[in-house]
């Protein structure tokens, strides 16, 4: 699941790397449309499904998921992502900027495992792993 998937890139990575089928949402609908046209340019389109938050997938949960928005909608959706993330599956926080990573970690530490932070110059990544029950 890639949410904020803007241009999709990291669903359409995830799809040219062996995944079998990848998830994108996103609130804008020109980012809808531009992954698409991307999954379609890279010949991936059928295995590549877009919706906006509001027009979910069912309540799949997937191996992994990413999303790379801002810290703020990143704490108010974290039960959402959280839950989409299989037992043992990881996820992968982007688009966060120095500072902002200890609130996060302390919101999706009640779901994840050893969540860990990797900082390049002014912004953080934050990962881990599905606790299983």
């Amino acid at each position: 699941l890639d949410f904020g998937c803007g241009s999709g890139i990291l669903a359409l990575a995830a799809l040219k790397l062996g995944a079998a089928r990848a998830v994108g949402v996103d609130n804008d609908p020109q980012a809808l449309l531009a992954t698409r046209d991307n999954a379609e340019r890279n010949a991936i389109a059928a295995r590549l499904d877009v919706h906006a938050p509001d027009d979910p997938p069912t309540d799949a949960t997937y191996p992994v998921v990413v999303a790379n928005i801002l810290a703020t909608p990143l704490a108010a959706r974290a039960e959402t992502l959280a839950g989409r993330v299989a037992p043992g599956g990881r996820i992968a926080l982007s688009g966060i900027l120095a500072g902002q990573e200890d609130a996060l970690i302390e919101r999706y530490g009640a779901w994840f495992d050893a969540l860990a932070v990797e900082r390049l110059d002014d912004w953080i990544r934050i990962d881990g792993v599905r606790a299983a029950g």
